[in-house]
Formats: C-alpha cells, structure tokens, sequence
C-alpha cells in the first residue's frame, strides 16, 4: 500500500476467520463500500470451529465451508463485510468455481442471491510461489437492472507476457479485460454474459470452459487435394526411380 503512494492505509495484521481486525462500534464487522482481497489458496487449518459459532453472522443463510479448505469461508467473510451497495474484487483459486460438496452448495445459494457480477478466469504462472491459474470474482450488492440475473464471463487465460520465472499481465491485456467487463457484452472466444438459468442447468457450475470456448479451430483439410498431390509425388517419385536405376546400370559397365 505505501509502495503504490497509499500512505494513509490502516494496516493490521491478525487472523480474518476467527479475529478480523475491522469492527464497527458495536462490535460487529464493519462494512465497505469496495473490497479487494487476495485470501490464501485452499488452507487447510483454520478456525472452522469458531467460525461455526457464527460470532459475525457470516454463515447466515449459507452452509460452513468444509473444515479442510477454507476458501469459501473468506468468501463469506466478505460477503459480509460489504456495504448493501458494496462491491468487491476476489483473487481466488479456480476450484472454488466448480467444487462440489458444501463448497458448491454455497456457491449456488450465492448465485441464486444474484451476488456474482462477473468471473474472470486469469492466466496460470501469475503469482510467487503457484503455478495454479487464478480467476477474479466480482461480488456486487447492487446490481444495476441490465445485470440482474446474469453473470459476464471473460476469459483471460490466453493474454499474457511469459517471463522466465512466472507470467505477467500486460498493459494491453488489463485494457483488454477492463473493456470486456465495462461494455458488458459478448466477445468471441473471450467473454460472455451467461443468464443464471443456464447456470442452474449446469448445476451451478462456473467453470469457464462451460460457457466459453476459446481453443483455435484447426485448420480444414482439402483430402481431395491432399490425394491429388500425393499421385503427383508418386509420378515423380517413379521417374526418380528409373533415373537413378539407369545411374546404376551404366555404373556396372
């Protein structure tokens, strides 16, 4: 926060699940109008049993999250601490967007909330220490009318600098996907606007490959050509072949 001229930022270090640091007067979670986060991926231990104890109301309406994984639970977690009309910007593991189980029970009950404004599936390699691709969800309390119901979906995957050690997101490729959310409408092979009904056919299953098909259509392939050229390579081939038996009869002499 410093580095990025934020000097003014409250910064304070402490366990999220099972003691957030931000509480209004009241004790209560505080509430924001913007949350951008970058939980960690996938932990094992954590507080799963003070979180069931609901203290902050962060399971209201929805399962716990499984005691082995506690993406979901920071998920909650934010849910909470948004403002009615509070967004949010999650950095999360791609699991999170087709794991069955408690996880995917909770997402479909956050879906059918119409709590998710867009998913954004990132390239693999972006960040220290996991070469696990990553998608960004965007949480919204207040959709406008034209979004309601509906979930953008853009894939990012492909649009990226490889570097030696990791990939990067380019100037262009940030342009690129800010458009796409921003104008809110289908580009090919990159992003969607998926009604949730379509979502609900496919079990609330998220995954990006679903609803988005990117992989470059390989190329048609004339056969009636191909067998063409091949009958004028073998005619060729058999002239060769009496020249070089030629070559070798005169050889023997």
């Amino acid at each position: 926060m410093f580095l990025h001229g934020l000097d003014s930022a409250d910064i304070r270090r402490g366990d999220t699940l099972q003691n957030p640091q931000f509480l209004d007067e009241f004790g209560a979670l505080r509430k924001f109008d913007k949350v951008v986060a970058n939980p960690p991926y996938s932990i094992k231990e954590w507080s799963f049993d003070f979180f069931k104890t609901n203290k902050y109301g962060r399971i209201e309406g929805y399962e716990m999250p499984p005691i082995k994984n506690a993406d979901y639970a920071f998920i909650l977690h934010i849910l909470k601490s948004m403002k009615p009309d509070g967004k949010a910007g999650v950095v999360l593991p791609h699991g999170v967007l087709f794991r069955g189980g408690a996880e995917g029970r909770i997402r479909e009950q956050i879906i059918k909330n119409d709590l998710i404004d867009a998913v954004i599936a990132l390239p693999s390699k972006l960040f220290y220490g996991t070469g696990i691709p990553a998608a960004i969800l965007i949480f919204n309390n207040s959709k406008p009318n034209h979004k309601k119901g509906k979930i953008l979906i853009i894939d990012a995957e492909n649009d990226y600098a490889e570097l030696k050690n990791q990939n990067m997101l380019r100037k262009k490729d940030i342009d690129k996907i800010v458009k796409a959310y921003d104008d809110y409408k289908d580009v090919e092979k990159y992003a969607r606007i998926v009604d949730i009904k379509e979502i609900e056919e496919n079990e609330f299953n998220l995954n990006v490959r679903r609803y988005i098909e990117n992989v470059e259509e390989e190329e048609e392939i004339d056969i009636s050509a191909v067998w063409k050229e091949l009958q004028i390579l073998e005619k060729e081939r058999g002239k060769i072949d009496k020249e070089v038996a030629g070559y070798l009869k005169e050889l023997k002499y």
